[in-house]
C-alpha cells in the first residue's frame, strides 16, 4: 500500500512544510508540527483524498501522533 504512504506523507508535507519519507516516527505533535487545527485539516484531507471518515470525535491523538502510525490508521480504516 505504497500509494497510501505516499499520499500520507505529501498531505502531512502539506500542512507542515516537512517532509516525513525518511522520519515516519516523527512526533507530530510533540515537535509543535501539528496542533488541533491542523489535525482538523489533516483528517479532511485524508477523507477527501483516500476515502476515509475519521471523526475528529473519536480521534486519539495517541493513534495519530507520527506519519508512520497516520499510515497504519488509514490502510486499517480502507479495508
Amino acid at each position: 500500500m505504497d500509494d497510501v504512504k505516499d499520499k500520507v506523507i505529501a498531505i502531512l508535507n502539506d500542512l507542515t512544510g516537512e517532509d516525513f519519507s525518511d522520519n515516519l516516527d516523527e512526533n507530530l505533535y510533540d515537535s509543535a508540527l501539528l496542533d488541533s487545527m491542523g489535525t482538523v485539516q489533516l483528517l479532511l484531507e485524508l477523507q477527501d483524498e483516500l476515502g476515509i471518515s475519521a471523526p475528529v470525535s473519536e480521534f486519539d491523538r495517541n493513534e495519530w501522533d507520527t506519519p508512520a502510525k497516520i499510515i497504519a490508521k488509514v490502510e486499517e480504516m480502507k479495508q
